[in-house]
C-alpha cells in the first residue's frame, strides 16, 4: 500500500476556455473538479496503476467534505485529519486556442498546533500498513518548516522508504534526515547547493553531492528530456519519446507515483525509471491533471530509453 501525504490539499477546478482574454467576461466551456495538491496527483496515478493507496493530509470546512467525495470517487482510501479552517480552491484556466494555462492558487488554510499534533498521531497509526510513503507539496500556514523532517524520521524509524517532493526550507530541513528519494528541479537544486548546474556533467555532479549526503536516490526532473538519477545502483538518464503534450501540469507528480509504485513492487532501478518517465509522459498527453490513458502508458513504456552513465 502507498501512503500519500498532501498537507496543503485543495479542490482543483480546471476551466476549459475557447480563449482566455484578460479584462473581459469569459464563458467557461467545461469545468472539471478534482482533489488537488501534488500528493493527490500522486494518489490518482498510483491508484490507476493498480496500487492500493491511502491518502492523508488536512481537510476542513464545506470544501473539505466535497474534497473527500472527489477522493473517494477515485477509489482511494481516505485517512484525512479534519481542521477547523475552510480548505482552499485552486483554478487552472486552460486556453484551448493556444494550449496554454493560467493558474490561480489560493493560500492554504491555517493549521493550529493541536491539529498539527493530531495529524502526527494519525500518521503514526497509518504508517505500519504502508509499503512506501510519499510526502508532496508545500506546507500550509501554521506548520513548522521542519515538519517534513519529522515525518521522514518517523518513516525511517518504522522501516518505511519515503519519497519527498518539496522545495525551499521544508526540503532543505528534511535533507538532514535523508529521505529515500527526492525529485528536485533545477531551481530547487540551485537553492539547495548554492549554484545552478547547467551542463549535464554539472547536473550529475550536483546529484552526486546529494547522494553522498545520504539520499538513496536523487532524481532531477528534466521536463521533456526525462529524468537524471544518481542512486545506489548507479547513474541513469531516462529519456521519453518525443510527443506533443496537452497539459504538463502535474507530470512531475506522475513521475513520483511511478517511482513509488516501482519501489513498492520491487522493480529494478532501471524499470522504476522506465515506469516513472513513461507515466509522466502519458500524463502530458491528457488534459486532466494527475491523469493518463492506460493505452498511452502501454505504448510509451517500451519507447523510454534508459542510459547508464
Amino acid at each position: 500500500m502507498l501512503l500519500t501525504v498532501t498537507l496543503n490539499a485543495s479542490v482543483d477546478k480546471l476551466y476549459l476556455l475557447d480563449r482566455n482574454t484578460l479584462g473581459t467576461v469569459m464563458r467557461v466551456r467545461e469545468v472539471r473538479n478534482s482533489a488537488g495538491g501534488k500528493g493527490l496527483n500522486v494518489s490518482r496515478v498510483a491508484s490507476r496503476l493498480g496500487e492500493p493507496v491511502t491518502a492523508m493530509g488536512f481537510v476542513g470546512g464545506h470544501t473539505g467534505r466535497y474534497f473527500e467525495t472527489l477522493v473517494a470517487d477515485c477509489g482511494i482510501h481516505r485517512a484525512f485529519t479534519r481542521i477547523q479552517a475552510e480548505m482552499r480552491n485552486c483554478v487552472n484556466c486552460w486556453d484551448l486556442s493556444c494550449g496554454q494555462s493560467t493558474e490561480y492558487l489560493e493560500t492554504g488554510a491555517p493549521v493550529t498546533q493541536e491539529e498539527a499534533e493530531r495529524f502526527m498521531e494519525d500518521f503514526a497509526m497509518n504508517l505500519p500498513a504502508a509499503d512506501v510513503v510519499t510526502l508532496s507539496g508545500s506546507l500550509p500556514r501554521g506548520i513548522a518548516d521542519d515538519y517534513y523532517a519529522t515525518l521522514v524520521r518517523m518513516c525511517h524509524n518504522a522501516g518505511k522508504p519515503v519519497l519527498l517532493d518539496a522545495s525551499g526550507t521544508a526540503l532543505a530541513n528534511a535533507l538532514s534526515v535523508k529521505p529515500t528519494l527526492i525529485k528536485p528541479n533545477l531551481d530547487e537544486i540551485a537553492s539547495l547547493l548554492g549554484c545552478a548546474p547547467q551542463t549535464r556533467r554539472e547536473q550529475v555532479d550536483a546529484l552526486r553531492t546529494l547522494h553522498r549526503g545520504g539520499v538513496a536516490c536523487a532524481a532531477l526532473s528534466l521536463g521533456a528530456e526525462g529524468v537524471l538519477a544518481v542512486c545506489d545502483e548507479g547513474e541513469f538518464l531516462g529519456v521519453p519519446p518525443l510527443i506533443k503534450p496537452q497539459n504538463t501540469v502535474g507530470c512531475g507528480d506522475s513521475m513520483v507515483a511511478g517511482f513509488a509504485v516501482g519501489m513498492a513492487r520491487g522493480l529494478s532501478m532501471r524499470e522504476r525509471i522506465r515506469l516513472a518517465v513513461a507515466v509522466a509522459t502519458a500524463s502530458a498527453l491528457s488534459i486532466g491533471t494527475g491523469e493518463y490513458a492506460p493505452e498511452d502508458l502501454q505504448t510509451l513504456l517500451p519507447m523510454v530509453q534508459i542510459h547508464q552513465l
